[in-house]
């Protein structure tokens, strides 16, 4: 009786489910405690073929053949038989959709067919490997209509893998949040099959939350990493590896969430775990997690210790070249930059560069792309734009056409804004901006606080660009986003309320931009306190457009429910104008 197991990321070729609709497995894809991992579909990331055009499109199907219920079967093996034999995946597709069309009209009449779900998957999967996954969307949410788990573990093992394919699709979209929706309803049907408490529940459950991870739900994430630890509890020996695995997840959270104590505990248990199964590398891996959780802690000579051991084990072990000890090289270049120690920071910053550079063979892009991406941060932080722009634009065309990378170089080209606004080159700014605002919006990233920000910087670009009119709606729309994800009492809402006010004031909407000072300067007054210096300037703004107005402050300031929509994020630079907008 076949189980249902965990789908998790499959090697880098081509890969069809089997006769038994098997989803593919491997290993956990937790790499590093310092950063969320990155999702991948079932089927491989080739690059689409030149020739997009299908054999199916070329060959007509005779429909009158399709009838005949050896046909499916048969085609379904070649395209499988050809995928093999490396004679290219639009053959296969061919076959693979006659396969399908034979299953569906050969399909007896309230009789599920699990042979036309298995075609489906391995369309699907080929659309995926052609990097057309648009196109394989539609295919799956076919196949997860097919299977009745209610007829059996083999109909539910369908199912689940259809969800699993599903989420992972998605992902490569960019959709996080109709992926997370596949990923549980996928787990749902496991654990009906299974119970709650089986280790294949558990890989799910991890599964599930790294996908929360990377969407910045942390909360659910800490939850099914919960789970996951106590289904191992049981049924696992004590010090496994699947427990460590756990536990390096579990401190990602706790570390996302600013528990560094209770992420250094489990980062500690891991580590021993790892030690005891005679994993060396992964515990160097743990111990860069464990200088990370010190330096947040500002116990700096701790993490130098944990950094330095762990780049002792990856000199030895990988070479002086490999992008892991370029990755430690930068954990240190941004302590040192913390303990304003700046030209060993930027010692260490160029010494990873000449790694990322000449990348020894095999290094993936998106490594490079991310550690190119961290240095950026820190010559930024150092006050070195130019060069933190080159290493951004660097990075992204990288990252530009790689499958899965929207939000990923959304979040590139939304920092490459802020590095022109720095400089004063505002027209490639909005155009940054614009770009990013874009990829998020038809990712269904709509919602987060990151897009609330980015909108709020797009503004201050319309700004300097005397937009005045757009520059209202993106604060507007920034003010709904932010209110929603962070609160009106949030630094980064009642930046957004600040430009907003003065962007009705530029517009002439007096009585609007009064409105709103007195809501921002009450909420102070009675939430936050006055001693912030940001309090002053407000109240000073609003006195005089009381008296421009021929107007006395009212105390009761109205709602802004219905009136604005804010959102702030501030740069290192500051601008004093005549309306004081802030970033």
């Amino acid at each position: 009786m076949p189980g249902i197991v965990s789908a998790k990321t499959p090697p880098p070729t081509v890969t069809l489910p089997d006769p038994q609709i098997r989803p593919a497995s491997s290993s956990s894809r937790l790499n590093s405690p310092a950063q969320p991992p990155k999702r991948t579909p079932s089927p491989s990331r080739a690059k689409p073929s030149p020739d997009r055009t299908s054999a199916s499109k070329n060959k007509p199907i005779d429909e009158s053949a399709l009838d005949n219920p050896d046909l499916g079967p048969f085609l379904l093996k070649v395209a499988r038989d050809t995928i093999a034999s490396g004679d290219g995946p639009n053959k296969a597709l061919d076959y693979a959709i006659r396969a399908s069309k034979s299953f569906e009209r050969c399909a007896v009449e309230g009789q599920p067919s699990l042979d036309l779900v298995m075609s489906f998957h391995v369309v699907a999967a080929i659309y995926c490997s052609l990097g057309r996954f648009q196109e394989a969307v539609p295919v799956l949410d076919r196949a997860v209509t097919v299977p009745d788990i209610s007829r059996g573990p083999d109909h539910a093992l369908a199912a689940f893998s259809g969800y699993m394919q599903l989420g992972d699709t998605h992902s490569m979209l960019g959709h996080l949040d109709r992926s997370i929706h596949s990923y549980k309803e996928g787990l749902n049907i496991q654990i009906q099959a299974l119970g709650d408490s089986d280790p294949r529940v558990a890989e799910t459950c991890r599964y599930l939350a790294e996908a929360h991870v990377q969407a910045m739900q942390f909360d659910e994430a800490e939850n099914l990493c919960k789970q996951t630890l106590e289904i191992h509890r049981v049924h696992s020996a004590p010090a496994s590896l699947e427990e460590a695995a756990d536990r390096r997840l579990m401190a990602l959270i706790l570390e996302a969430k600013g528990d560094y104590e209770s992420a250094l505990e489990h980062l500690v248990l891991a580590s021993m775990a790892m030690i005891a199964n005679g994993q060396e590398n992964e515990v160097a891996s743990i111990d860069v997690g464990i200088g990370n959780v010190y330096q947040s802690l500002c116990r700096f000579d701790e993490a130098v210790f944990s950094y330095q051991k762990a780049l002792t084990v990856f000199k030895a072990s990988k070479g002086e070249n490999h992008p892991s000890v370029a990755s430690v090289f930068i954990r240190l270049a941004d302590l040192y930059y913390k303990t304003g120690k700046l030209r060993e920071s930027k010692s260490y910053c160029e010494n990873a560069l000449r790694i990322y550079n000449k990348p020894v063979p095999g290094t993936a892009q998106e490594e490079i792309a991310g550690g190119l991406s961290e240095i950026a941060a820190i010559y930024e932080s150092v006050n070195e734009p130019e060069e933190s722009l080159r290493l951004l634009q660097k990075a992204m065309k990288l990252l530009e056409d790689k499958p899965g990378q929207q939000n990923t170089v959304a979040g590139l080209e939304a920092r490459m804004g802020v590095m022109y606004y720095i400089l004063e080159k505002y027209g490639e700014a909005l155009s940054s901006f614009e770009n990013a605002v874009t990829k998020l919006r038809s990712s269904g990233e709509r919602k987060s606080a990151f897009f609330g920000v980015l909108l709020n910087q797009m503004g201050l670009a319309c700004v300097q660009l005397f937009k005045i009119d757009q520059a209202a709606e993106l604060f507007e729309e920034a003010r709904a986003v932010l209110e929603q994800e962070c609160g009106p009492c949030h630094q980064d809402t009642l930046g957004v309320y600040s430009n907003l006010a003065a962007t009705y004031d530029a517009m002439g909407r007096i009585e609007d931009s009064i409105e709103i000072l007195e809501y921002v300067v009450k909420l102070r007054e009675e939430k936050l306190g006055t001693a912030n210096p940001e309090f002053d300037d407000e109240k000073k703004r609003l006195a005089e457009l009381l008296k421009e107005a021929g107007k006395s402050r009212n105390k009761k300031a109205k709602s802004l429910e219905n009136l604005i929509d804010p959102n702030s994020k501030r740069t290192k630079k500051e601008t004093t104008k005549r309306w004081g907008f802030r970033i």
